[in-house]
């Protein structure tokens, strides 16, 4: 099993660098933020838990973020393997995939840290932006 973390701050390429990865060698993209929507969209317990966070304004705890993998884990046991983008984030959210993925005896594979300039950066959010909607990739000062 090939399982790949992509590292980056955003808009650093990660979503466009999985896609390829996922033609490639038939992966799994786990992006943190499509779990968490797609678990709030589909009014699963972890999601009412997490949207009840992020309604205040705070980060989703550790454990409803690995709960939520580890689901996706579980309900695809006849994966090739995993991309995991945008987690884990903290050292603490890196031992806990260590652990689920050593009880499963599919291990990290390697790590992929991409690094692009800063300006590149802001440029590539800014042009997103545009056509995302996102508010928080249309204002500089929160890039």
């Amino acid at each position: 099993m090939l399982n790949l973390v992509l590292f980056g701050p955003p808009g650093a390429g990660k979503g466009t660098q999985a896609e390829f990865l996922i033609k490639s060698f038939g992966l799994i993209h786990l992006s943190t933020g499509d779990l968490l929507r797609s678990e709030i969209a589909a009014g699963t317990a972890l999601g009412i838990e997490a949207k009840n966070f992020m309604d205040k304004g705070e980060l989703v705890p550790d454990e409803v973020v690995i709960g939520m993998i580890k689901s996706k884990l579980d309900a695809n046991k006849e994966a090739k393997g995993f991309i995991f983008d945008g987690f884990p984030r903290t050292v603490d959210q890196a031992k806990a995939l260590d652990v689920l993925l050593n009880e499963n005896g599919t291990p990290i594979s390697g790590m992929l840290c991409l690094q692009v300039e800063k300006q590149e950066l802001i440029d590539r959010l800014l042009s997103r932006g545009k056509v995302s909607g996102r508010s928080d990739d249309q204002n500089q000062s929160i890039i």
